[in-house]
């Protein structure tokens, strides 16, 4: 069965102020899920995802974090008005960024950007709670007044002497993260979880392929949000018209919210293109194959995924897809969003 990607009801119990521009919400919302994984929100008519930054093997919560972005319509929003009690409506949980149950004994090296910290600080939690890996970890942070969680690491690796060791780089005292300080920790027997921004993503991917680091042992977290703009429920809007030109042989169909439409395919058009040239609003969020809010099913027909970082092999085998980025391969085409 497929995951439930409809939105519920989240009651704030308690917010952290982690640094001047970093907050801390605790959720009562009794989700299960895997270190590593994350929310999506939908907040002022916009769908935004944020990573858990609590483990569901160490602590009592679940906890997301969230850095407030200058110009930030939902940070901003988020930091601004939510006071505890207040309720939030979220996904349960998503995203494959998580621990992989063949790697126990295999070491563990995370790299963190800034806001990026949020996710690879819980998978970092879960592996020295339930694994005997070794872990390090590379955090780059502005500031020492911008580092997160700077204190949470400091008392877990005095916790875990030995297994846990930690490389603060502050940029505003050692300049920008090189090449350099990156293969110092580029161990070809380690999982190597990368999240921050896109630059810093980009040098240390880079870094560790030069270093002859296995593809599949490297795992890039990225959220790329596009806009979102709710749609009344009696608002229909009119289909598009087809041109000549990019048309191809072949029909994608969407059933959605009881409705259901045909169009002509497109070339290089997504399903999700599909629907929204039929008139529908489908959920989406990041648009970048990460998120899974797009999530649909196929019920006729076959389609490719451009990039996959969302589905379990047994959601594929159902006939589940990311309709962001799964292109028809067959001239016939059905897709059904479940509520």
């Amino acid at each position: 069965m497929a995951r439930d990607h409809g939105f519920h009801p989240v009651r704030i119990t308690r917010i952290v102020d982690e640094t001047p521009d970093t907050r801390t919400f605790a959720l009562d919302a009794p989700f299960p899920y895997r270190a590593g994984q994350f929310l999506t929100f939908k907040v002022c008519g916009t769908l935004r995802s944020y990573s858990m930054s609590s483990s569901p093997d160490t602590d009592g919560e679940l906890c997301v974090t969230v850095k407030r972005v200058p110009g930030g319509l939902v940070s901003g929003w988020l930091h601004t008005h939510l006071r505890p009690g207040d309720t939030l409506e979220a996904t349960r949980p998503g995203g494959s960024f998580c621990l992989r149950t063949d790697a126990v004994e295999r070491p563990l090296v995370g790299y963190a950007g800034g806001s990026g910290i949020t996710p690879v600080f819980s998978l970092v939690k879960s592996a020295l709670a339930t694994t005997p890996r070794s872990v390090s970890l590379l955090t780059a942070h502005q500031s020492s007044g911008s580092a997160i969680f700077r204190e949470a690491l400091d008392a877990l690796a005095a916790r875990h002497p030995g297994r846990l060791r930690l490389h603060d780089h502050l940029d505003d005292r050692d300049g920008l993260v090189g090449a350099e300080e990156i293969r110092a920790l580029a161990d070809r027997d380690a999982d190597h979880y990368i999240c921050g921004p896109e630059p810093f993503m980009a040098l240390v991917e880079s870094t560790l392929t030069a270093a002859g680091t296995p593809a599949e042992r490297i795992f890039v977290e990225r959220f790329t949000p596009a806009p979102f703009k709710e749609t009344p429920a009696d608002a229909v809007p009119a289909p598009s018209e087809e041109t000549s030109a990019d048309a191809v042989p072949g029909t994608v169909t969407v059933d959605l919210r009881g409705q259901r439409r045909t169009v002509p395919q497109r070339v290089g058009e997504t399903l999700l293109q599909s629907a929204r040239r039929a008139g529908f609003t489908p959920p989406f969020s990041c648009e970048s194959g990460d998120c899974a809010t797009c999530m649909a099913r196929l019920t006729d027909g076959e389609a490719k995924m451009r990039v996959n970082n969302a589905l379990d092999a047994d959601e594929i085998a159902e006939g589940y897809v990311l309709t962001c980025q799964a292109e028809p391969t067959t001239a016939e085409v059905t897709v059904i969003y479940e509520d």
